[in-house]
């Protein structure tokens, strides 16, 4: 009898240290971040025009979590420009037939207010195309505008201007960009605009339309007025530089032209790519990079006093979570737990007149019919 209690004794130490070993094994590998980039983080006043918005500035953060943006803030020293948002709350990202999203479901939830089925672009879960906040703000009269990290035809700002049923019919997505009528957008994917199967030139389409069509960023930044299709080589933040900043500050700029007001959406896209290669120097300098555009952001709409700056996250990605870190020195350790993407739900923080409107917990959904009721637009 004592000899099978023995037995069982060190079998279950056996079971244990496998499970343990398991676990550790799917933790992943803890890695280190230094930060030697730091920026300087301005207080924003309170104090704007109005109590309705004119103008809606909506930034998402790609697989921006909580986690990602304390990581952000460790390594900047403890400071962010999202410290300047007193109204915060969450989003529920799941979609329509998937516990964890993707990005064309996450973004089709936030453009169109519709939840959908995993790699659908602006439609709903049954395959009925729905219109985006942008194309209803079009039809009030808005200008509208769009500014990516990466290609303008991925999941997220595809969702706002295209009705596809997969992500990947990018030369679908290009062609649905050049009858859009959206004035401003920037972004990567030239490719699939001048290098068809079907023979079709969409830049000189869109040079027909009225667009500027320009691939550098000297004479993007050059614009002021007009319609713009900006194309840019999609490249991490220690290669492109400041080019979020300076390509949102010139999207603002010609919108800024429009009477009636404007809605821009713009996409810090790569914090996501940092998650997916379980790569915390990449999700990091694409955070910070994505809170300097904030900034900007809230640099214009303390100026203006009549813009809602809205930011938030499709879903997050890699389940990072932090071991250590050092706010003093702006080193940030963690580790990631999958190269994919997770359920949690994601912040949401809001900055302007009507900001009340976006604090508790929602679906992702929300966002469409909270805008529209803000801007007091017709559907």
């Amino acid at each position: 009898m004592k000899t099978r209690i023995t037995t069982l004794f060190f079998l279950l130490i056996f079971i244990s240290g496998s499970i343990y070993s398991q676990q550790k094994s799917f933790e992943g590998t803890e890695s280190k971040y230094q930060n030697s980039n730091f920026h300087d983080v301005k207080t924003f006043s309170h104090k704007f025009k109005s109590k309705r918005p004119k103008n809606v500035i909506l930034l998402i953060g790609d697989g921006m979590g909580v986690t990602q943006i304390y990581a952000g803030a460790t390594a900047n020293k403890g400071k962010l420009f999202l410290d300047n948002f007193k109204h915060v709350g969450f989003s529920r990202t799941q979609s329509a037939n998937r516990y964890v999203t993707d990005s064309a479901a996450g973004g089709n939830a936030i453009a169109t207010g519709h939840k959908t089925n995993n790699y659908m672009i602006g439609k709903d879960a049954l395959g009925n195309p729905v219109p985006s906040i942008l194309k209803i703000a079009q039809q009030n009269g808005l200008a509208t505008g769009i500014v990516v990290t990466t290609s303008m035809l991925d999941a997220t700002p595809a969702n706002f201007v295209a009705h596809v049923d997969h992500r990947d019919m990018m030369p679908e997505i290009a062609s649905q960009f050049v009858s859009s009528a959206v004035d401003v957008f920037i972004g990567g994917g030239i490719e699939h605009f001048n290098d068809r199967e079907d023979n079709r030139n969409l830049l000189e389409e869109l040079a027909q339309k009225g667009y500027q069509v320009y691939d550098n960023i000297e004479s993007i930044k050059s614009v002021k007025e007009g319609k713009l299709a900006g194309f840019l080589k999609e490249n991490k933040v220690d290669v492109r530089g400041n080019q979020l900043e300076e390509t949102t500050e010139v999207a603002l700029d010609i919108l800024n032209n429009s009477k009636k007001g404007f809605f821009l959406m713009v996409e810090g896209s790569e914090i996501d790519g940092g998650g997916h290669e379980n790569d915390m120097k990449f999700m990091i300098d694409e955070m910070l990079d994505f809170d300097r555009t904030v900034g900007k952001a809230l640099e214009f709409a303390e100026k203006d006093g009549r813009t809602l700056v809205i930011v938030t996250a499709d879903h997050e990605t890699g389940g990072v979570t932090l071991t250590g870190g050092n706010i003093e020195t702006g080193e940030v350790t963690g580790r990631f737990t999958t190269g994919g993407h997770t359920g949690v739900m994601v912040p949401v923080f809001a900055y302007g007149p009507g900001a009340e409107y976006f604090t508790g917990i929602n679906e992702n959904t929300s966002f469409f019919n909270k805008i529209i009721n803000v801007l007091r637009l017709k559907k």
